[in-house]
């Protein structure tokens, strides 16, 4: 399992490259120029992939070989960081190829395997500090990217007005936070807060600059959601130091 793990680490930067040069149909930009929502983070925001694969890399060699063959924690993290890598890789071609509604349970089965990964390795301090960075910030994204998605499926199929999409916004966006919240307030991780802080101010960036009807609304709203993952974070950080 472990060596899955490593094969998955390294398929997903190779598979992402040729995602973006459309090899598999149109690029995750221009899917979005497609089906504009509210719940979209700025271009720029996407960039902490490179981060998040480079991590990714090396936490699957690390935990492949060497002193760390020996953690069980690792073990059993395994066949959940799979998952975790395997949707996120799969993810890619499926989007592009617009099978949309797939990609929705993917991306939310991935989400699911990285934050289990994520509490297993986190609670054992035997595990080295790349992989207690990469696999929260991982599990970060892919939370709030989960939303985005399902918004942009719900445009992309028309299940929910899209002229007016404010209402139903607003309520994937208090999913998405309350979502955060809990798994932050479970993992306690710096990573995880980031990654999530990151998507989410980038989204008010997004919105801050569009013309769609309530983007000023959800702007605000994506900006609250933040500095709410944060706070809590700097309260379980202060907890911690008390204690």
């Amino acid at each position: 399992m472990r060596l899955l793990v490593l094969l998955l680490s390294l398929s997903m930067p190779v598979i992402a490259w040729f995602a973006q040069r459309g090899a598999f149909g149109p690029t995750n930009g221009e899917i979005s120029d497609r089906y504009p929502t509210l719940l979209v983070a700025a271009g720029y925001a996407f960039s902490i992939w490179g981060l998040i694969f480079l991590l990714d890399v090396l936490h699957g060699l690390l935990q492949a070989g060497g002193r760390r063959r020996a953690l069980a924690s690792l073990d059993r993290a395994a066949p959940w960081t799979a998952l975790g890598f395997g949707g996120s890789a799969i993810w890619m071609p499926l989007f592009s190829a617009g099978h949309y509604a797939l990609c929705v349970a993917i991306i939310f089965a991935a989400t699911l395997g990285m934050v289990q990964a994520s509490r297993i390795v986190l609670a054992d301090p035997a595990t080295r500090a790349v992989s207690r960075w990469a696999l929260p910030l991982h599990a970060g994204w892919l939370t709030l990217a989960s939303f985005l998605n399902l918004a942009q499926t719900i445009v992309a199929y028309r299940w929910l007005p899209t002229g007016d999409m404010l209402g139903w916004s607003l309520v994937l966006l208090a999913l998405a936070t309350l979502a955060l919240l809990l798994v932050n307030a479970r993992l306690r991780s710096l990573p995880y807060a980031a990654a999530a802080a990151w998507g989410l101010v980038a989204a008010w960036v997004q919105q801050h600059d569009s013309t769609l009807p309530g983007a000023n609304v959800t702007a605000v709203a994506a900006l609250v959601a933040a500095a709410l993952v944060v706070v809590q974070l700097l309260v379980a950080g202060r907890r911690r130091r008390r204690h």
